[in-house]
């Protein structure tokens, strides 16, 4: 579907007019240590493909932040 499956992070990320969470910084969120990939915050592609992108994008950042 077009809507974003974003209600189990009702009230713990931040999310725009249409559902969608907000990202800053590509993959970061609100949250220290939680990255946001994929169609949940795409609302222009929301195809498979660029959930994958942003999923390594976000997985590198994780890294990144662990390793810190």
């Amino acid at each position: 579907g077009h809507r974003p499956n974003t209600a189990p992070f009702e009230g713990w990320l931040e999310k725009d007019e249409k559902g969608y969470l907000l990202v800053d910084h590509l993959t970061h969120s609100q949250v220290e240590g939680v990255f946001i990939a994929g169609d949940v915050h795409d609302h222009r592609y929301r195809q498979a493909i660029t959930a994958a992108g942003t999923g390594c994008m976000a997985a590198i950042d994780a890294e990144r932040f662990l390793a810190h």
